[in-house]
């Protein structure tokens, strides 16, 4: 059932403590639409969130829910304290569908066969006795396998606990779902499937990420929040940066082009003010001046950096490990059969679900844990920058981010010190502002600076970004591009794996290998296994004829997948040149946006510059209608494969 939730915001205002977070700002979410929510941290996104799910109070303005009337369960949000208890994933996930659970309860002592009928009409009405294997799947696709969907909430830790909360309101299917960072708890696997659940969500949707890869492929447009308004750009994020540039870009020449308007009137008015025959003239000019409505110039936010000092060079290689085995103390290995090699000029990335041994195998590497057999081989004067979640809640809170570095460097000069915050966009008062008041980016900011202070040979990071906004994400890529050392990633953000990475090794079955693709490859492997996975329990083989009936099933599916393969060949030319199409016309908006961005365009006649303009939205007309045949080509593609 489509969604009926169309979300009114008006003249809204709020303050937190004194600070205005929104003035006057006002936007329309249409029913059904797919929203994200995007902005500098510490912007208000999350407190947008509270105020739409109602749990705070405007100070001024009005926000309207259309369609939810009557539904107290209609908008969902995940609570920030995880579930817990001795209750079961599967169980906590069920529960969500309140509607069924209560009718289910009724079921069991109703005893008039008239009401035991209608209570089994509406069971089958909202789908009830499908909703267990719709609930496992949730689950499944989330990272729980049968056995974790079955075991008490207690026994899972924070960031499982924090999963199944996401899955039961998934399951729930709220009119509204508002979702703060929900990639922020998953692996790269489960964020995958996120992604895809998202894509496919049938209401309204409203959720905070930085997630490039997220927002461009499972949201129908960005709400972006900058300069205590609220702005909506129907697309992805990669089409919002490029509208947004070209807005910017053009208000910016606007601007100009109005300064030296005033400039040459005031010039007038200063000169010709007290002489008779000019006076009435002047005056003219000046009640003009005055009427004119002053365009601003673009007011931009200071860029994101990052830099990491250079490491000294050491002989190669820097780690090996031959036959290794690692675990924990008093228990089983948790990888064995581990030979690797690290050189410096490694960028490798770790791909697995959480528990099969990625931080273990990054906390090998970087010496903090002990081999417990085979053979292993560090250079001499080898240093490791590790960065973990965990170190950012390890922070003191009441000393600044310059006492921090301070600690660790301190025979350097206090310009060498700032300079180092400076690398990492810790700038002017943040450096000496205490931690208890830093944003989590500002302090996974701090971390990094911590662990790369020495100048590392090796950067281990696991899970950098989290709290670090799009423009952040940016810089790191850049840095570490940039960077002289060797590099392993542990990360959802895919976008920052595909910019930095160039191995990948896969940490599975209790072992280490390499992965041979990319990670387009590996999508398509884990999708490829959650079929096989899913056909194995529909349709398990046994007896005699099994394996010969399975060599005639691969063979069957090779000749479908060649006959697929041709039939979708004019799809897949249509969508190629629809993509063509596209970027030539984006080249030739390019240019006259270029055009109006020239000071010299307004020494024209307003007449050029008026056709100028007519001409740019001409092209943006003509580049909506190429976007939406080439969203409609690849949609189709998408689907015909």
């Amino acid at each position: 059932m489509l969604s009926r939730a169309m979300i009114r915001i008006r003249e809204m205002t709020y303050r937190v403590a004194g600070r205005v977070l929104f003035d006057a700002a006002s936007a329309t979410v249409p029913s059904g639409h797919k929203v994200g929510l995007v902005g500098r941290n510490g912007s208000g996104k999350s407190t947008l969130l509270r105020l739409l799910a109602g749990s705070l109070h405007l100070d001024s303005g009005e926000i309207g829910i259309d369609g939810i009337a009557g539904n107290p369960n209609a908008i969902g949000t995940v609570e920030q304290e995880a579930p817990s208890g001795d209750q079961t994933p599967l169980g906590f996930t069920l529960a969500a569908d309140r509607e069924r659970a209560s009718l289910l309860e009724r079921a069991e002592i109703e005893t008039d066969p008239l009401r035991i009928a209608e209570i089994q009409e509406r069971l089958v009405d909202i789908g009830a006795h499908a909703a267990p294997s719709r609930a496992a799947s949730i689950l499944a696709g989330l990272g729980f396998e049968e056995a974790a969907q079955n075991q008490p909430l207690s026994s899972l830790s924070g960031g499982w606990r924090m999963r199944v909360a996401i899955a039961a309101l998934l399951f729930a299917e709220p009119e509204l779902l508002l979702l703060d960072e929900p990639t922020n708890h998953l692996d790269l696997e489960a964020a995958m499937w996120l992604e895809m659940h998202l894509r496919a969500y049938p209401k309204t949707l409203v959720v905070v990420s930085h997630d490039r890869d997220l927002l461009n492929r499972a949201v129908t447009g960005i709400l972006h929040l900058e300069n205590l308004k609220l702005t909506y750009y129907t697309g992805g994020y990669d089409r919002f940066e490029r509208v947004r540039a070209e807005r910017l870009a053009l208000q910016d020449a606007m601007a100009r082009k109005q300064a030296s308007q005033r400039k040459h009137m005031q010039a007038f008015v200063d000169r010709f003010r007290y002489t008779a025959s000019k006076a009435r003239q002047a005056q003219s000019r000046l009640k003009a001046l005055e009427r004119m409505d002053v365009v601003s110039t673009v007011a931009t936010e200071p860029a994101t950096v990052f830099r990491f000092p250079e490491p000294a060079v050491l002989p190669p290689p820097l780690v090996t490990f031959n036959k290794a085995s690692v675990g924990y103390a008093l228990g089983e290995p948790v990888l064995t059969g581990i030979d690797l090699r690290l050189d410096a000029d490694d960028r490798i990335g770790f791909l697995g679900q959480n528990g099969n041994g990625k931080s273990t195998l990054a906390k090998l590497i970087a010496g903090r844990l002990e081999r417990m057999s085979g053979e292993m081989h560090r250079t001499a004067k080898l240093k490791v920058g590790f960065f973990a979640q965990h170190q950012v809640d390890d922070l003191v809170l009441e000393d600044t981010a310059t006492d921090h570095l301070a600690r660790l460097m301190p025979d350097a000069p206090k310009d060498r010190v700032r300079a180092r915050l400076g690398g990492v966009g810790l700038v002017q008062d943040k450096q000496t502002t205490k931690v208890k008041h830093l944003s989590g980016g500002e302090k996974a900011r701090l971390t990094i600076a911590l662990i790369t202070h020495d100048s590392p040979h090796v950067l281990i990071l696991d899970e950098p970004t989290n709290h670090l906004d799009i423009d952040a994400r940016d810089a790191l890529v850049q840095a570490l591009n940039d960077y002289k050392g060797a590099v392993i990633l542990i990360s959802h953000d895919r976008r920052l794996l595909e910019l930095t990475v160039d191995r990948l090794w896969m940490v599975a079955d209790g072992t280490v290998q390499p992965f041979d693709g990319d990670l387009s490859d590996y999508a398509g492997w884990l999708r490829d296994r959650a079929k096989a996975s899913s056909a194995k329990k529909a349709k398990p083989t046994d007896g005699e004829g099994g394996e010969a009936k399975a060599r005639g099933n691969r063979k069957e599916m090779r000749k479908v997948a060649a006959d697929r393969r041709k039939e979708n060949a004019d799809i897949r030319n249509a969508a190629r040149e629809a993509e063509k199409a596209l970027e030539k016309l984006t080249a030739r908006r390019q240019t006259v946006i270029d055009k109006l961005g020239d000071p010299l365009t307004y020494e024209m006649s307003t007449k050029e510059v008026q056709a100028l303009i007519q001409k740019k939205e001409a092209v943006d007309r003509e580049i909506a209608a190429a976007e939406t045949a080439w969203l409609q080509a690849s949609e189709a593609l998408e689907a015909a494969e």
